[in-house]
């Protein structure tokens, strides 16, 4: 008998989506699974629609919090349930395509991992295409590609979509307790990066779900820094992000091998320090380079360019943004 699976559902007010949601997991042609659903205390008709499944299907347990607490505990909550070696998470407003977990099991054993994940398909609330790869589209295929086998895949940016995610009970205790220090790092992004600490991580390339964007996704596609007019924008951004990430890798630094421990204090540093020089840098470059020495030459440029050259990069921010917005891209 096929090993049974744990789904893992977060919900909050996601009336709207969840009941196509629910019957694209429950009728998947892998059959042995848990539906385990914690509800963040909605306050439309989501608790109602799931006393309703769990009623028809013993396949679904439906936890109910008492008080709001927000995504990131809401999931951690539903890891501490896992009963079974093998678990997945699921969003509340995608609809997962027929053999999602088939193959994707099929991929976690074939390839003796401790983690899977794959493409989406980018719609909008009807399901119609947005975007066919949303890893295409977020430029992360190369990441995927080069990384993939390393600790690098999950630690300067997030490549791994959550809802996407199959991985292994044994790894539960080393992500737990999830980090709330940043924004920025989300509980895919830290189950990624420790998985890929000491485990294996493969990818499917092949798109298992309708990723589905509307008014009231609480993460999605939407490229922020494409938003802004001035370089000092971008420039706020990105160091707000990585001291986000970083300053989370510091706070939780024993989960980490000794190298990259003082290597987390000494970014997380940089990026401090960055904030105060608002023109020029000429300090800590060997940082930035060892973080961005194996991007593409022109990635690497312009990232360098805007955190330690900004100066130089003002005007250039400002023909490049001209020209998009010619284009119809901005």
């Amino acid at each position: 008998m096929k090993a049974q699976i744990d789904v893992l559902l977060a919900t909050y007010n996601g009336e709207k989506y969840l009941k196509e949601q629910i019957e694209s997991i429950l009728n998947q042609t892998y059959q042995n699974i848990r539906l385990i659903i914690s509800d963040d205390c909605s306050k439309d008709n989501t608790r109602k629609i799931l006393k309703e499944y769990e009623k028809k299907d013993s396949r679904v347990k439906v936890y109910e919090q008492n008080e709001n607490i927000g995504c990131i505990k809401n999931f951690e909550f539903l890891l501490k349930q896992v009963k079974n070696e093998i678990y997945m998470l699921s969003d509340q407003d995608d609809v997962w395509m027929l053999e999602k977990i088939e193959k994707t099991y099929e991929q976690l054993e074939n390839e003796k991992a401790d983690l899977v994940f794959t493409d989406l398909e980018v719609v909008d609330s009807q399901l119609q295409t947005i975007e066919p790869s949303f890893n295409d589209f977020m430029k992360l295929c190369r990441k995927i590609k080069k990384y993939i086998r390393t600790n690098k895949i999950n630690y300067l940016y997030n490549c791994v979509t959550g809802c996407t995610v199959m991985s292994r009970k044994k790894w539960i205790d080393k992500i737990l307790p999830l980090p709330t220090k940043s924004k920025y790092v989300l509980h895919d992004h830290w189950i990624g990066l420790i998985i890929s600490l000491e485990g294996k991580l493969t990818y499917l390339p092949e798109r298992y779900i309708k990723y589905r964007q509307h008014e009231d996704n609480e993460v999605g596609t939407e490229k922020i820094s494409h938003q802004f007019k001035r370089l000092e924008q971008v420039r706020e951004l990105f160091i707000n992000v990585k001291l986000g990430i970083f300053g989370t890798y510091v706070e939780q630094q024993e989960k980490f091998p000794e190298n990259l421990k003082q290597f987390n204090q000494k970014a997380y540093q940089y990026f401090e320090m960055l904030k105060n020089k608002k023109n020029f840098n000429f300090k800590g470059w060997n940082i930035f380079h060892q973080l961005y020495k194996t991007e593409t030459f022109l990635y690497y440029i312009e990232n360098f360019i805007i955190l330690n050259l900004p100066w130089l990069g003002k005007g250039i921010f400002q023909f490049r943004y001209f020209l998009l917005k010619l284009m119809k891209k901005r």
